[in-house]
């Protein structure tokens, strides 16, 4: 089954002091990257984070956002008294300056808890996070990334439905140019024998069969794409099989695939002498780009 590389997925735990909320999205890239967002301490611990995500995802741009709503302990709580005496001097040395009476002094008096630095919030930075809160942390990384999983296999389902109907169609194509090859070459016999002809009643300049046999084989072997044909209906198969058996590396392996049927479309569009076999060489790589399109999202 193949797998895309975009998906949303989130999770959710609880221990005694903490409630644990993880989202996990996933864009397409070549490599594997991580990053985490949220609360201190987890965007330090992205190693960590990033062990729980190679479990699921091998491919991609991982944004992971932790929150954790701590209950605050009495430790935690406290003011920062020197600093707040300092901000009540000077207020009172303000609003005696100013005039203000008793009422409207409290009020200033009031908004002195908010100023900076005068109840600091406990901080974790870089420290390490409580015993028992990395476990739910990990318990609703894991549930997010499953939920993650379920929407890549979906949407790996649908692409490899579409991918798989670009393949029908570019074997259709490609039965088309095998039917039409014989023609091109009697086509091209057709016209030299008839400028031939021309020549001779204009000119009456003899030509021997033998120059028109030389000439037309020339053509044919100048315009021969049959190897073209052998090796693209090859890598079709590859193609399908691929697809259809998804599993680890399917991205990359397709793209090698894909890379070798537009290199074989080229030079099946370069040597063909007939415009049929142009058009058909077209609508192949068109559909090859479409492809393209598509299996860069495959992991």
């Amino acid at each position: 089954m193949l797998l895309s590389m975009t998906g949303f997925g989130e999770g959710r735990a609880e221990t005694p002091a903490a409630a644990v909320a993880v989202e996990a999205r996933a864009v397409n890239n070549r490599h594997l990257k991580v990053t985490v967002r949220g609360t201190d301490p987890y965007p330090l611990l992205e190693a960590e984070v990033e062990k729980v995500a190679r479990r699921h995802v091998r491919r991609g741009s991982l944004l992971i956002h932790v929150r954790v709503t701590r209950q605050a302990a009495p430790a935690d709580l406290g003011l920062n008294t020197a600093t707040l005496a300092a901000y009540l001097r000077q207020v009172r040395e303000a609003c005696e300056a100013a005039g203000l009476p008793q009422a409207s002094a409290a009020h200033v008096f009031a908004g002195v808890l908010a100023l900076p630095g005068v109840a600091p919030e406990n901080a974790r930075q870089g420290a390490a996070p409580p015993d028992d809160e990395w476990p739910a942390v990990e318990r609703a990384l894991e549930a997010a990334l499953t939920k993650l999983d379920g929407m890549r296999r979906e949407e790996g389902r649908a692409m490899a439905a579409e991918l798989l109907a670009h393949h029908a169609h570019i074997g259709a194509e490609l039965g088309r140019v095998r039917d039409h090859l014989p023609a091109v070459t009697a086509a091209y016999r057709q016209r030299i024998l008839d400028r031939v002809r021309q020549a001779v009643a204009e000119a009456g300049v003899p030509v021997g069969p033998e120059h028109l046999i030389r000439e037309v084989a020339l053509f044919a072997d100048r315009s021969d794409v049959s190897e073209e044909v052998t090796r693209l209906a090859a890598h079709l198969d590859q193609f399908a099989a691929a697809v259809r058996a998804g599993g680890e590396g399917a991205g990359r392996k397709l793209e090698f695939v894909v890379q070798e049927m537009g290199r074989e479309a080229n030079t099946l569009g370069s040597k063909a002498g007939d415009v049929t076999l142009s058009r058909h060489a077209v609508e192949i790589k068109g559909t090859l780009e479409k492809i393209r399109e598509l299996i860069q999202n495959v992991e």
